[in-house]
């Protein structure tokens, strides 16, 4: 076997480790969930979260990849060898493919939105019908399958590329974009008249709107928002050298993703309360309201081309590093198998997905247990494959490794203490899985 891949450089492993996190869940589905959920109080419930729960598993995933240098299901294999464990790995695996073949759809949908700004087509009227718009894009089967279609094409050619040439390439330059396009969009949306009810929605807790529900929908924010429990930070870990820190790197990416919905909320949150919009639009917010909140301020058309740049970049780091754990579990930490094996698992992802880009238009009477296409993909990789992961992940390192072994691990090129890392073991031996059941439990209704 040649010579497993690595990062060139700590920056780039936190970079692309950061962008794999940073994608819809930071961009998109953050502000909805805030607006939805009483604005300030999510927002400080789910920065507490991701501090105590979500990057302690991120951190779990790191120890689990850097340790054994080897793919998320070889991973298990080599540290519990004839064991049932390997199968976490094949979860995480399986859920990244049906995570990707939806999420490319939706980077499709914000290439479309791209083309019609960049041609001048989306701001042509002042009262433009933007819900009608969206339902017309995503319901044109040829548009979506070929705007998915050119969405994954750009995934491939930069995995293709290997960890060092490709993706963290990419990242390096994608990521420092993202927080400039960030900070020029934030500026404009803090000097509209009006701005600053946006801020105080989404800085001043109201605690009138605490309650369990919002506990548990910041919680899963948080979980979501990092992307655990899909073994991708087990993959890329796999790449890092044995005396990085990983604690420290752990902390930077939640630090980021943190900073990253931040930045997402001062942008709409502003902008939206300036003009008159309501913040609970749901999903719709950002394709739906905030077309029309920037068709109503000046070069409104460039910065939402600008938001919507930002948006693919996002969406695109988070793409490599989902199809990066396809395409290391077929590798096997092979390079010379990377560029058969990358095209062979994107095509494979892109024609899986091709029901979910149709389940808008010609597949929409398709329901799958009460759910179109898209959202039973959705559903069972949001809702039971990352909350599944993520607590195997916590239940393993806390229960069937054994402490001293993961204490010289995680310490190992750290100057973060024992009192430190005591802290952070028992987040995952005892509170985590608690925190994940709960999101489990709850998100099936069952209380």
């Amino acid at each position: 076997m040649n010579k497993q891949e690595q990062w060139s450089s700590k920056i780039g492993f936190i970079l692309a480790a950061a962008g794999s996190a940073i994608g819809l869940g930071a961009i998109w589905m953050f502000p909805y969930m805030a607006g939805m959920n009483g604005g300030g109080v999510f927002f400080l419930l789910f920065i507490l979260f991701t501090i105590v729960i979500g990057a302690p598993i991120l951190l779990a995933e790191f120890f689990i990849g850097r340790r054994t240098q080897r793919d998320a299901i070889t991973a298990f294999q080599k540290l519990v060898p004839h064991s049932a464990w390997p199968l976490v790995g094949v979860l995480g695996v399986a859920s990244a493919f049906i995570i990707l073949s939806f999420y490319s759809v939706v980077g499709g949908w914000i290439l479309s939105y791209l083309l019609r700004n960049g041609t001048g087509q989306l701001f042509q009227a002042k009262e433009a019908d933007y819900n009608q718009l969206f339902e017309q894009i995503i319901s044109n089967p040829a548009e979506v399958i070929l705007a998915q279609g050119v969405f994954m094409l750009m995934t491939i050619l930069v995995v293709r590329g290997g960890i060092q040439k490709g993706i963290e390439r990419a990242s390096v330059f994608l990521m420092p974009a993202l927080f400039l396009l960030f900070i020029a969009l934030v500026i404009r949306s803090l000097t509209l008249d009006g701005a600053m009810e946006g801020v105080t929605f989404l800085l001043k807790p109201d605690w009138s709107l605490l309650t369990g529900k919002t506990s548990l929908l910041a919680l899963g924010q948080a979980f979501f928002a990092l992307s655990i429990g899909v073994s991708i930070m087990i993959t890329y870990a796999s790449y890092l050298g044995k005396n990085e820190d990983m604690p420290r790197s752990a902390f930077s990416v939640a630090g980021l993703n943190i900073v990253i919905s931040l930045l997402a909320g001062l942008v709409i949150f502003p902008a939206v309360f300036a003009l008159g919009f309501e913040p609970d639009a749901g999903p719709g917010l950002v394709f739906v309201v905030l077309p029309a909140v920037f068709n109503e301020i000046a070069f409104g058309s460039v910065f939402f081309f600008i938001f919507l740049l930002l948006l693919l970049f996002a969406t695109l780091t988070s793409a490599f590093s989902i199809l990066e754990i396809v395409v290391a579990a077929l590798t096997k930490g092979d390079p010379a198998k990377r560029q058969k094996f990358t095209w062979i698992a994107g095509i494979s992802i892109f024609v899986v997905g091709i029901p979910s880009a149709l389940s808008f238009g010609v597949f929409s009477d398709v329901e799958i247990f009460g759910r179109s296409i898209f959202d039973f993909a959705s559903f069972i990789t949001n809702n039971i494959g990352m909350p599944l992961g993520a607590l195997f992940i916590s239940l393993f390192v806390g229960y069937r490794m054994k402490r001293n072994e993961v204490y010289e691990e995680i310490l190992r090129g750290s100057s973060i203490g024992s009192k430190f890392f005591a802290v952070w073991y028992f987040c995952v031996k005892y509170v985590a899985p608690v925190a994940i059941t709960l999101v489990f439990l709850q998100s099936f209704g069952l209380f």
